[in-house]
């Protein structure tokens, strides 16, 4: 007998996914219990995993290993992006993007990072919110394109593997690679806003060199660790003039300066003779990256002057461009504004975000791109990169009925 949800015109979507919840519920239960912990990055056991699950759901799953030489080169051990292709016949193609590699679990859980425990109605787990739960979000929200009987366009799920360390040879890959040219694409997000714009990151990693010698005649070395100092003191002053440079977009704030890492030095009785230091520097979508990265390696060239003899490198790490509309964004964006407003029961609006994502690389190739799916208002509700990361159950089951509209809509134009 023909199922009676197969007509556009008489589909309910709600009764399908709402019979849908707990096979969905399932699902994610088993990417959240499949650690994908980058570092270290040995992410391919994690992906098959996935495409063995996506298969039970009857889609046809393309596994795309990347060369262990680029994935080494990366800093990880193995890494298999995933494309499951749905044409419904012709018109636009849409990719639906979710990275599967997580951080690692750290300290403090008070449940299994890998348990999958449902507590209060919230999954709790590990990549839960970021992003595992988008794959179980765009899969089935795929799965109600198909019931309904859409006839037009095509839906790809790009699942990959590398966002925690950049991006490079996930989505970038699958693009520069020419695996898929979409028209547009909708990437990880959550339920509450539609991003379309987000910051820019530049990692700059800056090596003092100076010249070793006994604690007893400092005097006969060059201390990489005062040279050290005067960069940190100079950083941290240039750092207090970012406030007054505010995004017009709103959610982005202004620029950040965050020293992360610093390691150095011999022993305790040792001048020390080298000293690195790693930072991060967020840049809004006004900024132009080339010229934040001169001013940086001025400061840091200015510093070293009060340090005789004292030697600097500095070695661009990551370039991360910020996120910026391109023409069809607004299109995209609207409509899951207009969807996300009636299914989450309250207001969901356009906006940007301080962070950054794999986004970014669908933009620089052109396509235009929002970041939408399931969790809560806010990463720090969501326990986003720390211990008991959490995610609503019903974000994810009204974020797939707002993603399947959307969809429809697209592709019904």
């Amino acid at each position: 007998m023909k199922d009676p949800f197969v007509s556009m015109t008489s589909f309910d979507l709600h009764a399908f996914l709402t019979a849908q919840r707990e096979r969905q519920t399932a699902f994610l239960a088993e990417l959240v219990k499949t650690p994908s912990d980058n570092p270290p990055g040995d992410c391919a056991p994690h992906a098959e995993r996935a495409a063995a699950l996506l298969e039970g759901l009857g889609f046809t799953v393309e596994r795309h290993p990347v060369p262990e030489a680029v994935v080494r080169a990366n800093g990880m051990v193995s890494v298999t992006n995933l494309v499951v292709r749905k044409r419904f016949g012709d018109g636009p193609v849409i990719a639906l993007n979710a990275h599967g590699d997580v951080v690692p679990p750290g300290e403090g859980w008070t449940r299994d990072p890998y348990g999958a425990e449902i507590v209060d109605g919230w999954m709790v787990g590990r990549g839960v919110a970021v992003s595992k739960s988008d794959f179980a979000t765009y899969a089935f929200a795929l799965l109600a394109l198909e019931a309904m009987g859409t006839a037009r366009g095509t839906v790809e799920l790009h699942l990959t593997y590398d966002e925690e360390a950049g991006g490079e040879i996930g989505p970038r890959w699958l693009l520069e690679q020419g695996i898929s040219t979409p028209d547009m694409a909708i990437a990880a997000g959550f339920s509450y806003g539609v991003v379309t714009a987000h910051n820019g990151c530049l990692h700059l990693e800056v090596e003092v060199v100076g010249k070793s010698a006994h604690a007893a005649l400092p005097m006969t070395g060059i201390d990489a660790l005062e040279a050290a100092n005067c960069v940190l003191t100079t950083l941290y002053a240039y750092r207090k003039g970012l406030p007054q440079h505010v995004s017009a977009v709103p959610g982005i704030g202004s620029p950040q300066l965050t020293v992360g890492l610093i390691r150095g030095g011999i022993n305790t009785n040792v001048v020390p003779d080298r000293v690195t230091l790693r930072l991060d520097r967020r840049m809004i979508p006004e900024e132009n990256p080339a010229e934040v990265e001169a001013t940086l390696r001025a400061v840091i060239a200015d510093a070293m002057a009060h340090v005789p003899g004292a030697q600097v490198q500095v070695r661009r790490i990551l370039l991360a461009r910020p996120l910026t509309p391109l023409p069809g964004t607004d299109r995209l964006a609207a409509l899951l504004c207009a969807h996300a407003t009636r299914i989450m029961g309250e207001t969901v609006e356009a906006k940007g975000v301080p962070l950054y994502t794999d986004a970014r690389h669908y933009a620089a190739a052109g396509v235009p791109i929002v970041l939408y799916g399931a969790g809560p208002h806010t990463i720090e509700e969501a326990n986003a990169h720390r211990a008991d990361e959490r995610l609503p159950l019903s974000d994810l089951y009204k974020a797939t009925e707002v993603v399947a509209a959307a969809l429809a809509d697209l592709l019904a134009e």
